[in-house]
């Protein structure tokens, strides 16, 4: 049974990052909900929005107890962003893990 490290599955999101932003265009609405559920999961954020062109996020932070503020801002390098929105937490790397067996990267033991 091959068992997978932490950093390889950093490794393989960052990978899958990447192919979904050369790729946006197969595909198109997975990926965004991809792009979209990494944004959720890193800031805790309601209702993200990626605007590819404009290269901007727009999202619902938590500012308290059932309270959140919109925000928007310019993101130069969404792929770069993405990537930086990984966190190494159990909890996480189960997310990720999910990720990428919905994609098919990795193949179950």
């Amino acid at each position: 049974m091959n068992t997978i490290t932490t950093p390889e599955i950093i490794d393989q999101v960052k990978d899958l990052i990447s192919y979904s932003i050369i790729n946006k265009n197969v595909e198109k609405s997975n990926f965004q909900t991809m792009h979209r559920a990494l944004v959720k999961k890193y800031f805790d954020a309601k209702h993200v929005n990626i605007d590819y062109q404009e290269q901007t996020i727009d999202l619902k932070l938590p500012v308290g107890q059932n309270k959140y503020t919109q925000i928007t801002f310019e993101c130069q390098n969404i792929e770069r962003f993405l990537k930086s929105c990984l966190k190494k937490d159990d909890k996480s790397i189960f997310f990720y893990q999910s990720l990428l067996n919905h994609y098919n990267i990795i193949s179950a033991a």
